[in-house]
């Protein structure tokens, strides 16, 4: 397994010392997570910094995620200050039902109040996980360059949404440390840590380890496989021979099938995957 990874550039410092700075300043936070690692893709420095404040979670992705998974985390994480729902934020999917809900907070927070003021909100999260996308379809433009690459935005931008609410964007922040290897690799699988400082044939060797365990049907049918061996390494090179993957010499491409793997697990080719289950150890 990879071991414990150490992620803590110059802009992850400043975003959160950005997102304690402003704090004061919005009514609510949303935090957007991946639905595949509901855990994992949680910020433990952001769940400190907004702990006091009313708070929706955005489970997104939740197309690329399992859908049994969705809901069992969506009930979970649900309490009666946090109110948490499933989105896909590129297709739209739960963009009404979310904004219902900010108009219903706004309506509250405005109900005994003689000068009605917008409600203003901060979006937060790790990297990759779909802020950006997120805002465009709330403002119905491309109101911050989206990617599918870590880091994408830079730094804090005040976006008007309907209804006279305002929303301040932050950029994606991690936190200084990996306890667990386990939440590297899940933010590594889906995106949120650039794969350039990352073996990524040792990432996709983790991953395959995982589907066989978890989604075995998955994985064979995907890669038209007969049957799993309990090698993971074994597995991978059945991949490369399915696809062709073989260099002069007969030697298997280790790093173009690994490259396929994570490109079709986060692209949801593979199938509708989550990696972390409610009631499962961190």
């Amino acid at each position: 397994m990879i071991e414990k990874l150490n992620w803590y550039p110059g802009h992850m410092k400043k975003t959160r010392e950005l997102i304690q700075e402003n704090l004061k300043l919005v009514d609510l936070v949303v935090e957007v997570i991946d639905a595949r690692i509901p855990v994992s893709s949680r910020n433990p420095v952001i769940d400190e910094l907004i702990r006091h404040k009313q708070r929706v979670i955005v489970f997104n992705k939740s197309d690329l995620a399992d859908a049994r998974e969705n809901d069992k985390w969506i009930e979970a994480l649900g309490t009666p200050e946090t109110f948490v729902i499933a989105m896909n934020c590129v297709s739209g999917a739960g963009t009404p039902q979310f904004m219902k809900h900010l108009g219903a907070v706004q309506e509250q927070k405005n109900q005994m109040q003689q000068r009605k003021k917008p409600l203003r909100l901060m979006i937060v999260g790790v990297p990759n996980v779909g802020k950006s996308s997120l805002i465009n379809r709330l403002t119905g433009k491309r109101s911050t360059q989206t990617g599918d690459r870590p880091g994408v935005t830079k730094g804090k931008q005040w976006l008007n949404l309907e209804g006279g609410m305002q929303l301040l964007d932050t950029p994606g922040i991690l936190w200084p440390k990996f306890e667990d290897p386990k939440v590297g690799l899940n933010l590594a699988f889906c995106g949120s840590i650039k794969d350039e400082i990352l073996d990524i044939e040792t990432l996709a060797l983790e991953l395959i380890r995982i589907l066989q365990r978890d989604y075995p049907e998955m994985l064979m049918q995907r890669y038209r496989l007969d049957e799993l061996s309990e090698s993971a390494l074994d597995t991978m090179e059945a991949i490369a021979l399915k696809r062709g993957f073989i260099l002069p010499g007969k030697r298997v491409d280790y790093e173009r099938t690994a490259k396929t793997v994570l490109d079709e697990f986060r692209s949801g080719i593979i199938g509708k995957i989550t990696l972390e289950h409610v009631g499962d150890e961190k």
